[in-house]
C-alpha cells in the first residue's frame, strides 16, 4: 500500500515540490520514498511505500517496464498477480522478472495486453498512474469499486495528480476556490460523491475507469471522458440470474467463490490480521479467513464504555469459537473527543460519517500488531442488510396503496402536521410528506437517506449537480437501493472512512467482499436468498452458521457509533459554539447564518436531534479551520 503523486507541465524545480507532496502522505507510504523525472516531456512522479509484496528494492516505485515505454507509480494490491505472471508468459511476455512484486506484473500487462485488457484481467484495489513514453499519454486508472483514492486538477502549469488532496494543496499555483455545488451534495450526504472534489479545478477519478490524457490536453487543461473497464452499475441492471435446485446449492457458491477472493487476499509478505465487530459480515470473514490462514489468526475489535454502544463482548465471544488470537480496546468518551481535532487533518475533504471516529481508534490499534487487516465491509449493499432498506419498501408500499388523486391533498395535510408537531410523530409526517411527493422510488430513496432535505436552503450560491441518484430506477425497489449505494454511499463514504483511517497509522485493508467476482455472483441471486421473511443478509447468515452458531449472532445489531447528539449538548457544545458562531457564519457567507443557529439551537434545547445534520455542518467548519481556506 503506497501513496502516489505527480506532475505534467511547466512546473520548476518537480523533485523539490513533489518531495513536499510525499512528505503530507507519508503515512501511506512510511518505508521508502522514491521520484522519478523525465525532463524533455515534463513529467515528474512520486512515491511513497508501505512494503508489503516483496520488501526488497525490486518493489522500489517509480518503475519502468522491462522495454522501458511505461513508467508507473501505483497504490494498492493486485491479489492474483501470480496468476497474472502465468498467463503473461504463455501470451509472450520473455523478460526475466526482477522481483515477485504486483508493480511488475502490471507493467507487464501493459506491454502485452495494453490498459483496457490488463486492468480488465487484474483482481485487487488500485490507483495507478502510467506514463506512456512512446504514445506521450500520462494514464490513470482506479480500481472496480473505488477502494484506492486518486485525485487530478490542474494548475496553470499543468495537471497534478495525488492519492490524498492534501498532497496537492502546497503546489503553486493550486487554485482553493471552492466547489459550492459539490458542498451542496455534502449537505446532502455528508461526503463528496466522485467525479467532484470540493475544489473546482480537481476531481476524484470515478471508479472502474481509466483515463488517457496527452500532452496537447494536458497543456490546453482538457477533461477527457473516463473510459469504463467495469461498472458494478451495469453488473446490477444485466447480470443474469442463477438457478439453484436447492438453497444449499446457492450457499455453496456462495462459499466457493467469497473463499477464493478471501486465499487472493492473504497474499503478503507482512503480518496479517482481521476485524471482528462481532456482527454478520465481519464474524463471516473471520471464519473463512481463520480457516483459509496458515498460523492463528489475529482479531481485533474495539468496545465502549457505553453499554448501549458496547458489541465487545459479542465479537470476543465469536473469537473465542473460532480461536483466534483477539485483541480489544475499550475506549471512552474523552477517547473519541480527543480524536476529533484530528479528524480535518485526516480526511482531507469534508467529511462526516461520525463512525470515523472508532473507525480510525480500531485502526490505530491494530496497527500495533499487524500491517494488513480484512475488513466485512459490503456485505450490506451486496445482500440487502441495511435496516433503513425495509423501512423505505415499507413507506413506499404506503405511498402505492393511495389513490393517485389523493396523493396532492395527502401530501399537504402531511407537511402541516409536521410543521406542527414536534419529535417522532413530526418525522414520521416529514417522511410521508417526502414519499408522497418523490417522482420515483430512486428520488423517495435519495430524500429518505439526506441529511438535509433541500441544500439549497442552507448553502448559498450553490446547485446541486447530478449524482448516482440521477439514475433510472432497477426491477426493483431493493435492488435500486443497493446499486446505489454501491456506486455512491460504499466508495465514497464507507470505503474513504477506512482508507483514510487505515492509511494515517500505515494500516493496509483489504474488503473481500469487493472481489468482483463475488460481487457479480450477488447480483446472480434472486432476491429471496437476501431478504427473507423480513430477515436480511439471509444467505450470508446461512453461510456463517456453518462456522458460528446461530444463538451467537441472533441479536439486534447496534451499529459502529457515538452518541454524537450527547456530546454536541455537552462535552463538544464549546467547540460547536466556536464553529457555528454567527459573526463567524455571516463572514464567511457560504451557509445561511441564522438557518444554521435555527438547527443547533433546537438540538441544544433536546427537544430534537440534528446531531447527524449538525456534524456535517462542523466538519465543514473544521475542515475550513485545518487548511486556512476562506470561502
Amino acid at each position: 500500500m503506497c501513496g502516489i503523486v505527480g506532475l505534467v507541465g511547466r512546473f520548476e524545480h518537480k523533485e523539490t515540490l513533489l518531495a513536499q507532496s510525499c512528505d503530507r502522505i507519508a503515512h501511506r507510504g512510511p518505508d521508502s520514498h522514491g521520484f522519478w523525472e523525465e525532463a524533455d516531456s515534463g513529467v515528474a512522479f512520486g512515491h511513497v511505500r508501505l512494503a508489503i509484496q516483496d520488501l526488497s528494492e525490486q518493489g522500489h516505485q517509480p518503475m519502468a517496464s522491462a522495454d522501458q515505454r511505461f513508467m508507473l507509480v501505483f497504490n494498492g494490491e493486485i491479489y492474483n498477480h501470480p496468476q497474472l505472471r502465468q498467463a503473461l508468459e504463455q501470451d509472450g511476455y520473455a523478460h526475466a522478472w526482477r522481483g515477485h512484486s504486483d508493480t511488475e506484473t502490471i507493467l507487464a500487462g501493459l506491454m502485452i495486453w495494453g490498459v483496457q485488457e490488463t486492468l480488465k484481467r487484474m483482481v485487487g484495489m488500485f490507483a495507478i498512474a502510467v506514463w506512456d513514453r512512446q504514445t506521450r499519454n500520462l494514464v490513470l486508472a482506479r480500481d472496480r469499486f473505488g477502494e484506492k483514492p486518486l485525485y487530478y486538477g490542474y494548475t496553470p502549469d499543468g495537471l497534478m495528480f495525488a492519492s490524498e488532496l492534501k498532497a496537492l494543496m502546497p503546489l503553486p499555483g493550486f487554485d482553493a476556490h471552492l466547489n459550492r455545488d459539490a458542498i451542496a451534495l455534502f449537505l446532502r450526504h455528508n461526503y463528496i460523491p466522485a467525479p467532484y472534489s470540493v475544489f473546482t479545478k480537481v476531481r476524484k477519478l470515478l471508479p472502474g475507469t481509466w483515463v488517457s490524457l496527452s500532452a496537447d490536453q494536458i497543456e490546453t487543461g482538457a477533461w477527457p471522458e473516463p473510459v469504463s473497464y467495469w461498472s458494478a452499475l451495469e453488473v446490477a441492471r444485466s447480470q443474469p440470474r442463477a438457478q439453484f435446485a436447492r438453497d444449499d446449492d446457492a450457499v455453496d457458491g456462495l462459499d466457493r467463490v467469497l473463499r477464493q477472493a478471501i486465499r487472493g487476499q492473504l497474499l503478503s509478505d507482512v503480518p496479517l490480521g482481521a476485524f471482528l465487530s462481532g456482527g454478520i459480515d465481519s464474524s463471516l470473514i473471520a471464519s473463512l479467513t481463520r480457516e483459509e490462514a496458515a498460523g492463528t489468526l489475529k482479531t481485533f475489535s474495539i468496545g465502549f464504555t457505553e453499554p448501549e454502544y458496547n458489541e465487545a463482548e459479542y465479537a470476543a465471544e465469536v473469537a473465542r469459537h473460532l480461536g483466534t488470537d483477539h485483541t480489544e480496546l475499550y475506549v471512552s468518551a474523552q477517547d473519541s473527543l480527543d480524536l476529533i481535532p484530528s479528524l480535518p487533518q485526516m480526511y482531507d475533504e469534508p467529511f462526516a460519517d461520525s463512525s470515523q471516529i472508532p473507525t480510525a481508534l480500531v485502526m490505530r490499534m491494530a496497527r500495533q500488531q499487524v500491517t494488513v487487516a480484512l475488513s466485512g465491509d459490503a456485505g450490506d449493499e451486496l445482500f440487502g442488510g441495511y435496516s433503513r432498506y425495509q423501512r423505505v419498501q415499507q413507506w413506499w408500499g404506503k405511498r402505492e396503496r393511495v389513490p393517485a388523486g389523493l396523493q396532492g391533498p395527502l401530501r399537504a395535510g402531511a407537511r402541516v402536521a409536521a410543521s406542527l408537531l414536534s419529535g417522532p410523530r413530526a418525522e414520521k409526517f416529514g417522511k410521508l410528506e417526502q414519499v408522497l411527493g418523490a417522482e420515483n422510488m430512486v428520488a423517495f430513496y435519495r430524500q429518505f437517506v439526506s441529511y438535509w432535505q433541500d441544500p439549497a436552503s442552507v448553502l448559498k450560491g450553490a446547485t446541486e449537480p447530478d449524482s448516482a441518484f440521477s439514475q433510472a430506477p432497477l426491477d426493483s425497489l431493493l435492488d435500486t437501493m443497493m446499486a446505489i449505494d454501491t456506486v455512491s454511499y460504499l466508495p465514497d463514504d464507507i470505503l474513504v472512512k477506512v482508507d483514510r483511517a487505515a492509511m494515517a497509522v500505515s494500516l493496509e485493508t483489504r474488503v473481500p467482499l469487493l472481489d468482483h467476482r463475488v460481487y457479480e455472483f450477488a447480483w446472480s441471486l434472486d432476491e429471496k436468498y437476501k431478504l427473507r421473511g423480513g430477515d436480511s443478509k439471509w444467505i450470508l447468515k446461512q453461510l456463517l452458521y456453518r462456522h458460528v452458531p446461530q444463538q451467537m449472532l441472533d441479536r439486534p445489531k447496534k451499529g459502529f457509533s457515538v452518541p454524537m447528539g450527547q456530546w454536541l449538548r455537552g462535552p463538544l457544545r464549546q467547540w460547536g459554539e466556536q464553529l457555528l458562531a454567527l459573526p463567524r457564519l455571516e463572514a464567511q457567507n457560504l451557509l445561511d447564518a441564522q438557518r444554521v443557529r435555527e438547527v443547533w439551537m433546537q438540538h441544544q434545547s433536546g427537544q430534537v436531534d440534528n446531531s447527524a445534520r449538525l456534524w456535517g455542518i462542523l466538519m465543514l467548519q473544521a475542515w475550513l479551520d485545518e487548511y486556512g481556506i476562506k470561502p
